[in-house]
Formats: structure tokens, sequence, C-alpha cells
């Protein structure tokens, strides 16, 4: 099955797998900030990648990206998109620093971002992979910082796709009373989707 024929309740069955990920992942970072962290899921669509930019504010929107690949009983790829401005504010409050003080660019700010990924993408795949009974392994997160249309361009070039449509899981996350953003994509390979929707009992 293509991931653009998805029918209405196959997406609630996502939806519903998507809001337990992002609640394990709010756990995780509550665990790791040492304070609240609230995370909902407002939306799961599916969309065409060449329309990421316009969904997002436009292709010249500063964002930091980061792409991972989903191994294990079903493959595909993962991209997390957040506008720069909630990274620069969730990495000020991953090193204890005033959001003033950060630069995406250093290796600390780098390493406290993958760290990011790593806490959504293992927190979604666990969701999926537990009530899938599958084994689903993120890879280790890349990260990447440009205006959004290169953003996705190069975000493709490196995973090998091209006008793929994927999953879009919008992100809302709210820590020390902070509005973040941010959007998940999931981009299963053709035969993980069949998989994954006949486990779920949604392949009719």
């Amino acid at each position: 099955m293509a991931l653009f024929a998805l029918k209405e309740h196959q997406l609630d069955a996502l939806m519903e797998i998507s809001n337990i990920g992002v609640g394990h992942a709010a756990t995780a970072f509550s665990q790791l900030l040492g304070t609240r962290v609230d995370i909902r899921v407002p939306d799961v669509a599916i969309t065409d990648i060449s329309e990421v930019p316009d969904k997002l504010g436009g292709a010249d929107k500063p964002v930091v990206l980061m792409f991972l690949k989903m191994l294990g009983d079903a493959e595909g790829d993962l991209v997390v998109i957040f506008p720069k401005e909630s990274a620069d504010k969730m990495v000020a409050m991953l090193l204890k620093q005033d959001v003033s003080e950060i630069d995406i660019f250093t290796e600390m700010a780098q390493s406290a971002l993958r760290e990011v990924g790593n806490i959504l993408a293992s927190a979604y795949l666990s969701a999926l992979g537990s009530i899938l009974n599958l084994s689903l392994i993120p890879s280790t997160p890349n990260v990447a910082y440009d205006m959004l249309g290169a953003a996705i361009d190069t975000a493709l070039m490196d995973i090998g796709r091209s006008g793929d449509k994927a999953l879009m899981i919008e992100t809302e996350m709210f820590i020390k009373d902070e509005e973040l953003k941010g959007s998940f994509f999931l981009m299963p390979d053709p035969a993980s989707i069949d998989v994954l929707l006949s486990i779920l009992g949604q392949d009719n």
C-alpha cells in the first residue's frame, strides 16, 4: 500500500500511536531537564515532501533539521525539523544557559540537538514497536542548520529519496511556560508500510 493511499481510520491509528510516542518523549525530556514537559500532537497527515517548506513557514525560514534511519523489523527514514528559535531555546534549557548565549554551531550545541533527536525518535519508535510487537531502532541523528528549502533538499539527497510522501507528525512542546514547535516526518519504505498496517489490522 502506498503511503498516500492511507484511509482516515488508518491515520487515526497512527495518530493514536503518535500520541503515545510523544508521551514517552515528554517523560524522557522531563527527566533530562528536571522539569515538567508537556508534548502534544495536534495533527497527523500525509504530505508531499516538496510541500513541506510552504507548510512550515516558507523556504527561507531558518531551521535545524535532524535525519535518522528507522532500522529493525520495519525500515524507513525519519526527519525532525525545528524552527531555529525553538532549537535555540531547547539547547539553552539542556545546557542551562541563557538563549542569547547559544551558538548552534558549537559541538556542545550539536550534541544537545542530537540528544533531542534521539529522545524523539526513540520514544516514537518504542511506542510503535511496543504496540506492533516489532523491534524498531533509530540510527544516530545527523544535524543540519540551513534555510528550510535547502535543508529539505539536503536531507532527501542524503537519504536517497526524491519527491516522496511522508507521514507528518506535528509536535508542540511546553517547557517552563515556553512553547516550542517542531515537526516529525516518518517515511517508511513501501514494504514496511504494508507490514505496519497489516499488524495493526488496518490493511483493508
